[in-house]
Parts: structure tokens; C-alpha cells; sequence
């Protein structure tokens, strides 16, 4: 039976004794043994009831077994449901019944509470630990093994992502084999994976950057990964010798290069460095190659489409962008009212297509029409623009433009200046309600070292940006609110600064 995803990223490895997956506390599993564990939760999940078609939940730390789950849903035709480990009782209930989920599996430490919402949505309950206990394993482990597969299309469903939901309710993106595994084969050869590589893999697998970039690649390019439940700088600086390469937010890299430890010779075995999920500071860049001789690659992906552009592996690394678009997808930046597209160098919306753009928003067909053009072109709701070499460069989101007295005002714009002043690590800028202007820029700034002059940065915005442009407060904070994968949060600040011109006189 044809099951392309399967037959892409897994069949190849059976029977093979090569190294899959190296956990730090000295554990290995060959790339045959997560094969024959995976088949083993795929036979479990049968015996449950769960047939082609039907969604699977789980909400469980990282571990092997975890990934496991994810290739025993590809082998029986189950679309794969990763939720946020932070997600609350809450939430986890939307996403559950929204997805009609007919089996969750949850840390044993969650049951309980998971098994209130699975009583009323109907869906059976298991559980796995972060060692690879639980229920679900007891299952396994009585389970023969088998390699059967479910015969499956490029257009079936292998997955729901949820959205963030920073605005309204959480929207779940379908998507298909082909979604995932074209984009897995173009970054496989894009980025130069091979069965050399070795991974430095301490991303979460709840989200697209963890599990459907680095994982899908390592097992289309057979290498191995180091497996960490979480990014620790001193783990990272200890395994670096062993590994050819890593991906991570910006997070990681700036905390590396807090790191004393973190030099040229501890990176000298390393031949890549990848950063997305967030937008990463070009002095960031610079520190980098400045300790290590090494640039780093940026990209830039979303939950809808996977990664969309890239920063090329062999040539110029533009700091600042993310890239150009990869192969077989098409971007272009147009106006946010009209559609129209835009010239070059201009700012605008960015839509993409290309066979990693999703199938829809699960029963949000409404929503869905809104986002998904007919021509099969994905409004991003990304802010961004391409330079005269054709790179991507990102200014933010569409709902963080600012509209103050009827201008537009791009927060990176403001952003660059402030960052580039001393005493500032970063800075976001946001626009809150102003009884004059509709809106007004507010500068949130992270300070570092002795701190910021503020007149500085005043004196700063005034030489370089359009009187409209100056934000109208400057504050301090001592972190900017972050989610798991490092997006600095700006609903967050708006809503926590939404009353700072409630005095006309502020």
C-alpha cells in the first residue's frame, strides 16, 4: 500500500542499525528500534479504535516515544494533533472538541483533569510520561510488530496545527502529506542535510519548527539527532562536539553568547546554524559571526505553510532578512486593502503559494475564504517587503501596524532605530489607543549594561524617522513577554499599556 509520508520518511529505515536518536543521559536508539516502538504505538492505537481519518491528540513533554507517537499516525492514516505543553484545562478542551479528537493521550500528572474534558467530547484518554511510561506504552508493549501501512493520498490530512489565537479563537490548520513532506525534501537539499549530519535538536515537537522542519528532515536525510527535552546552554556547549548542526530560535543564540564557554573552537565541528519561529536582531547576527566566524541561516515559516523563504547555504546570508523564497514557492507583497500586488521594495502583506500551503482551517470555511485565496495564494498577515536582490524582509505582523492620525507607521522601522542605541538588548514598539490620533507608538524597552539614555533614544528617533513616527512614551521593562518559540507578544503589551492615554493630556 502507498502511504507517501511513510514511505518517504520512515519505511527507508527498516531494519537499519544507525544511530536515530541520542538522548543526553547516554541513551541511543538506532533508527530500527524507533521504527519497530513506533509500530508497536501504531498497533495500540487500532486496538483503541482509531482508524484513517480520525485525530489523535497529545499533549506530552518531549521524549522518543512522543515522536514515535507522531510515525505511528502516519503509519495508520491518523491525522496527528501536537498540543503546547503550557496549554491549560481550558484550552485544551477547545482544542479537543474542536478537532472532535476521539483519543488524547496526556502526562499522568494531567489525567485527572484531561479526563473531565474527555468525558463530556467522548474521546478515550491515555498517557505517557517524559520517561515512556504510562498507559499507552503498557498497550504498546503487548502489541505485535508490524510495518502494515494505511493506504493514504498526497491530499490526506497527516496533521492539525492550532494557531496561536492572539486574536479570537484558535484556528486549526489541516495539513496534507504533501504539505509536509514536499517542504521536508526542498530544505532537506536547500540546507544540504545528509546522513553525516547530526542534529542539535532542543526545540519543542508541538510546534511545526520541532517536529515537521528538523525531525521530517533528519529522517528524509537518515542522520541523527542529540535529543534535549529543553535548550540548557551548558547541555548545548557539551554536545556541540558531537553534533554537525542545530536549529533554534533567537532565544538560544543570544543566550550562547551570554555564555562564556561559547567560543570559536567549541563551534568549530559545527557546519550550520539555524534560527526562526521569531525575527532575530542583526546585532545578534553580527556577535555571532564575530565570536565564531559562522553566520547564521534565518528562515521563515508559519504554522499554515511551513517554511516559505530561506537564507541561501551557500552564498550571501543577508542579516535582517529571511531570505529568498525556496523552491516551488512564490511570494509576493500586496496591498492590504485592495490585494493588488505591490512593487518592489515596497511594504505591503506577503502571500505565498506553493505545496506547502495548507488545505484550510478545520470547519472554518468562512475564515478559511478569507485567508486562502482562490488561486491558492495565503494571505500571511506578515508585514514585509523584497529588496532589490529578491530577499524577504519582515516588519512585522498586520496587526501590529500602527494607524496614527491617518499615517502608517511599520513598528521595525522604529524598532531598528532604538535597538541600535546604547544600553538598549531590544525593544518593541506597539500602538495604543490615543484620543487624538486613534493610535499612538509606545516604545517597550529591555534595557542591558548600564541602561538606556532615553533623551538619546529621543534625540535618536527625532534625526531619523518622520515626526509622525516618534513614539510618544518611552518605558522601561525588564523582559518583553515571549511564547514558547521566542514571538515577542505584543497583544500583550497593548493590552497591558491600553490605558496609557486614557488622559487626553498623557
Amino acid at each position: 500500500m502507498t502511504n507517501p509520508l511513510y514511505d518517504a520518511l520512515f519505511a527507508p529505515h527498516l531494519g537499519k542499525q544507525t544511530p536515530f536518536i541520542h538522548v543526553p543521559d547516554g541513551q541511543t536508539l538506532t533508527h530500527d528500534a524507533f521504527l519497530r516502538m513506533a509500530s508497536k504505538i501504531a498497533g495500540a492505537l487500532t486496538e483503541a479504535g482509531l482508524v484513517a481519518g480520525d485525530r489523535l491528540a497529545l499533549q506530552v513533554e518531549k521524549s522518543p516515544e512522543a515522536l514515535a507517537v507522531y510515525a505511528a499516525c502516519v503509519q495508520k492514516g491518523i491525522i496527528f494533533l501536537p498540543l503546547n505543553t503550557a496549554y491549560t484545562a481550558v484550552e485544551l478542551e477547545y482544542f479537543i472538541d474542536n478537532s472532535g479528537a476521539k483519543l488524547v493521550i496526556c502526562d499522568p500528572s494531567n489525567a485527572d483533569s484531561i479526563a473531565q474534558i474527555t468525558k463530556r467530547t467522548g474521546a478515550a484518554l491515555m498517557t505517557l510520561d517524559a520517561s515512556g511510561a504510562g498507559s499507552l506504552m503498557d498497550a504498546a508493549s503487548t502489541q505485535p510488530e508490524t510495518t502494515e501501512t494505511v493506504e493514504r493520498s498526497d491530499d490526506d490530512l497527516a496533521a492539525f496545527l492550532y494557531t496561536s489565537g492572539t486574536t479570537g479563537r484558535s484556528k486549526g490548520a489541516m495539513l496534507s502529506q504533501n504539505n509536509l513532506l514536499s517542504n521536508a525534501e526542498v530544505l532537506k537539499d536547500y540546507w544540504g542535510f545528509s546522513k553525516d549530519d547530526v542534529l542539535l535538536h532542543a526545540l519543542p515537537i508541538f510546534h511545526t519548527h520541532g517536529l515537521f522542519v528538523a525531525s521530517n528532515i533528519m529522517l528524509l536525510s537518515g542522520g541523527a539527532m542529540i535529543f534535549m527535552r529543553a535548550f540548557n546552554p551548558d547541555t548545548i556547549l557539551t554536545q556541540m562536539p558531537n553534533a554537525t548542526s542545530m536549529m533554534g530560535v533567537p532565544t538560544f543564540y543570544t543566550r550562547l553568547l551570554d555564555h562564556d564557554g561559547f567560543s570559536k573552537e567549541s563551534a568549530a565541528h559545527m557546519r550550520l546554524f539555524i534560527s526562526g519561529s521569531a525575527p532575530m536582531l542583526s546585532e545578534t547576527h553580527e556577535q555571532f559571526e564575530a565570536r565564531t566566524g559562522q553566520r547564521i541561516l534565518e528562515r521563515y515559516g508559519m504554522t499554515e505553510t511551513n517554511m516559505n523563504t530561506s537564507n541561501p547555504y551557500e552564498g550571501n546570508r543577508k542579516a535582517g532578512t529571511v531570505g529568498l523564497p525556496l523552491p516551488g514557492v512564490e511570494v509576493k507583497v500586496c496591498d492590504p486593502e485592495s490585494g493588488a500586488e505591490l512593487a518592489q521594495g515596497e511594504i505591503g502583506v506577503l502571500e505565498v503559494r506553493g505545496p506547502n500551503v495548507f488545505q484550510g482551517y478545520w470547519q472554518m470555511p468562512e475564515k478559511t475564504a478569507e485567508e486562502l485565496r482562490k488561486d491558492g495564494f495565503f494571505i500571511t498577515g506578515d508585514l514585509g517587503m523584497i529588496d532589490d536582490d529578491g530577499y524577504v524582509q519582515i516588519v512585522g505582523r498586520g496587526k501590529d501596524l500602527i494607524i496614527s492620525g491617518g499615517y502608517n507607521i511599520y513598528p521595525k522601522e522604529i524598532e531598528l532605530v532604538i535597538d541600535d542605541q546604547p544600553g538598549v538588548k531590544e525593544s518593541a514598539v506597539i500602538g495604543v489607543p490615543h484620543p487624538d490620533f486613534g493610535e499612538s507608538p509606545v516604545a517597550v524597552v529591555v534595557p542591558e549594561g548600564d541602561g538606556p539614555d532615553i533623551d538619546q533614544i529621543t534625540e535618536a528617533c527625532h534625526a531619523a524617522l518622520a515626526r509622525f513616527k516618534h513614539p510618544r512614551k518611552i518605558l522601561i521593562c525588564d523582559a518583553l513577554p515571549r511564547n514558547t518559540m521566542g514571538k515577542v507578544q505584543k497583544n500583550a503589551l497593548r493590552d497591558e499599556h491600553s490605558a496609557l492615554f486614557a488622559n487626553k493630556e498623557s
